[in-house]
């Protein structure tokens, strides 16, 4: 088979991807992954074939506009919901040509790439969602996607595009995971994939709880303001911990003066730096939440924007953690939270519980069996 991955420029949203990608390449099928110029680097450090489509729009200064909307007011979620509108027409025209000349059979895509699943229809193939934490375009907001998606279809003679595919690739456990709708769910196990990058050298653990501070990578391309984790970093050293930064290159800076002590790694993906560690605070993004329930860590969530707000929630649900708002915290807040999280041992239980349930999710070679089996099925 011919399997076409599409993601807009943003790196997490690919990553999720990734694994599926190979693990389709490994049994054989031709994989190419699309998106907009401006994801090219990351897209090719992936090690997969890539193919620009369509022209870069400006996300960073949306989700600058969003997460400066005061407490309470509603302009979140339309405002994400016009922002991939906007992708989709930039992606769309170039994406549908490429699924046509590539004579792809297959297209898979994550949930806010909406180009995705027309351009699928109009290559006459099936589509695929591809999930990268829970699922916030599903439940209400499922009832605004066709109505987005209506324009982009007509432009090729479509109608009653289905936003959600023929299935729905989901690699985050049904415990964590929010009510789906629209299409079958494939559960899958999760393979971190956080990018390239170099093992951490850090010391073995010794007698006192190691805890691992992230804050993904995207709040430091908002702004420093919204970039704690060196704030975090400072407030937790006060406490008797081992505690470890993990960040990119670029938001080293970032951190300003830390104490001693105070570990910090610079460009390692996150799944070589959570071994050993007791607990994670972060901001809730869904690929940093999603490799700590990996390992089994409770975790503190301090988020901003809207969909982190909403998977730091979900966990919180579980038992797995405590949130802490990101526009109300002070260190104080967080520094607390943490010592609940370490301290009553129902954090740790629920987050093995989550580790256990997604550790007995199917493969990724069963799904890509699963794969061959929709696309046999298809409708010629």
């Amino acid at each position: 088979m011919r399997i076409l991955f599409t993601s807009w420029a943003w790196p997490t949203h690919l990553y999720a991807m990734v694994p599926l990608a190979w693990s389709c390449r490994n049994a054989g099928h031709e994989v190419l992954v699309a998106s907009q110029p401006g994801l090219a680097d990351v897209a090719l450090r992936t090690g997969l074939p890539y193919a620009p489509v369509g022209r870069d729009v400006d996300a960073e200064a949306a989700f600058r506009e969003i997460v400066a909307t005061p407490p309470g007011a509603n302009g979140g979620g339309p405002r994400v919901l016009k922002l991939f509108a906007e992708i989709a027409d930039a992606m769309l025209d170039d994406l549908v040509d490429l699924a046509r000349s590539w004579r792809a059979d297959l297209l898979v895509f994550e949930p806010s790439a909406f180009a995705g699943p027309v351009a699928a229809a109009a290559a006459g193939v099936p589509a695929v969602r591809h999930l990268f934490g829970t699922d916030l375009l599903g439940g209400r907001a499922a009832q605004f996607l066709p109505a987005v998606l209506e324009p982009l279809a007509a432009r090729h003679g479509l109608t009653g595009v289905d936003p959600f595919g023929v299935a729905t690739v989901d690699p985050y456990p049904a415990g964590l995971q929010l009510a789906q709708v629209g299409s079958r769910r494939l559960p899958v196990g999760q393979v971190p994939f956080n990018g390239p990058g170099v093992a951490p050298s850090l010391p073995e653990p010794g007698g006192r709880p190691r805890v691992c501070v992230t804050w993904g990578t995207t709040m430091g391309r908002l702004g420093p303001d919204y970039f704690l984790a060196g704030t975090v970093a400072r407030a937790l050293a006060e406490l008797e911990l081992e505690v470890v930064v993990a960040v990119s290159p670029e938001q080293r800076a970032l951190l300003g003066p830390l104490p001693d002590g105070v570990h910090v790694v610079v460009g390692s993906p996150l799944q070589l730096v959570l071994p050993g560690c007791a607990a994670v605070v972060a901001q809730g993004g869904a690929a940093s939440l999603l490799t700590a329930v990996s390992y089994g860590l409770p975790q503190v969530l301090v988020p901003r924007l809207p969909d982190h707000t909403r998977h730091a929630a979900r966990l919180a649900e579980t038992g797995a953690g405590l949130v802490v708002p990101a526009r109300d915290a002070d260190p104080a807040e967080v520094v607390g939270a943490l010592r609940r999280v370490l301290a009553e041992p129902g954090f740790r239980e629920a987050a093995d519980r989550l580790r256990r349930e997604l550790a007995a999710q199917p493969s990724h070679t069963e799904v890509v069996a699963e794969l061959e089996r929709l696309v046999v099925a298809a409708p010629r």
